[in-house]
């Protein structure tokens, strides 16, 4: 019989680089006059909902998805890395790279763990050698985007849904494994884990780090 192995899951935006990916993107945009002012304010709009845990996370990627409707996804993927290269990539922080360093010595299994896109996650995967990506996926028929998202989700719940299905199929305790994170959305899977890590936090998820005594760590 196997021995059960542990994994090491980060999240991606305000962990692993400090900043909210998806407001990045939505600037390099405008800055680039593909995308419209208006669209940024309600993209900002949605970053404040979640940091104040009032946005419908569902109702949000079934309008995102559906702008997506009909484009080239290997377009949109070259587009991205060209984005996350300038844009991303000089984010990543010391911290971050350090901490990856160490798990990856001391034998965890790497994983990014967010609710953003492979589009994404993917090249921040790559840059840091971590061979496993779990994220929110859009679906895709013939080479083009449908509109709609691949589920389950990756928030809240979701993320504990997908991090199961995949511990499972890599023979991963995930009472073994530590979870990195800044949100309080992601208290299903800090709970799930056996060592929870709390980095750059929320503020819903500053208090509860006090009140059950987790350690707070700042990787800027």
């Amino acid at each position: 019989m196997s021995t059960t192995r542990r994994a090491a899951f980060f999240d991606m935006d305000k962990t692993l680089v400090p900043v909210n990916t998806g407001i990045r993107y939505a600037r390099w945009r405008v800055q680039r006059g593909e995308m419209k002012r208006a669209e940024l304010v309600r993209v900002l709009g949605w970053s404040l909902q979640y940091t104040l845990g009032l946005v419908d996370a569902k109702a949000v990627s079934t309008f995102a998805a559906r702008t997506m409707t009909g484009i080239d996804e290997a377009r949109f993927r070259e587009e991205c890395h060209a984005w996350f290269l300038s844009d991303v990539l000089p984010m990543v922080t010391a911290k971050a790279r350090a901490e990856v360093e160490l798990k990856r010595r001391e034998g965890y299994m790497l994983v990014i763990l967010s609710g953003s896109s492979p589009y994404a996650t993917e090249p921040l995967a790559e840059a840091l050698n971590i061979d496993h990506v779990l994220c929110s996926r859009l679906t895709v028929e013939s080479g083009r985007f449908t509109g709609s998202v691949v589920p389950p989700l990756a928030f809240a719940e979701g993320k504990v849904t997908l991090a199961q299905g995949w511990a499972e199929d890599h023979n991963v305790s995930l009472q073994e494994s530590v979870f990195y994170t800044d949100s309080i959305s992601d208290l299903p899977m800090l709970d799930a884990v056996g060592e929870p890590r709390i980095v750059n936090p929320d503020p819903r998820l500053k208090r509860l780090a006090k009140q059950r005594g987790w350690s707070i760590e700042r990787w800027v």
